[in-house]
């Protein structure tokens, strides 16, 4: 994902804009790994693979997300991994 891309994106659930990016793996300005969250419902969108993945909850891979959120646990913010929206460690 661009960086640039935050200047338009909003969360797909309270329409929050602008959100918050944590940069877990980038270069030249494009995001391959990483999140995306929103402060007002304290959701977080994986990035995985350069792709955003903002879905509404019940479309969500659970079992996806958890296996990020494991593999990133020491990159990111605690409010992600032990507070976020709709799951967390």
């Amino acid at each position: 994902m661009n960086k640039t891309m935050m200047d338009i994106l909003a969360c797909p659930i309270d329409k929050t804009h602008p959100l918050e990016l944590f940069e877990i793996k980038e270069k030249d300005n494009v995001i391959s790994e990483g999140v995306i969250f929103c402060p007002k419902c304290s959701r977080f969108y994986p990035i995985i693979e350069e792709i955003p993945i903002m879905l509404p909850d019940e479309l969500r891979d659970k079992k996806q997300e958890i296996e990020f959120l494991k593999k990133f646990k020491d990159r990111l913010p605690e409010k992600i991994i032990t507070k976020a929206n709709p799951w967390h460690l």
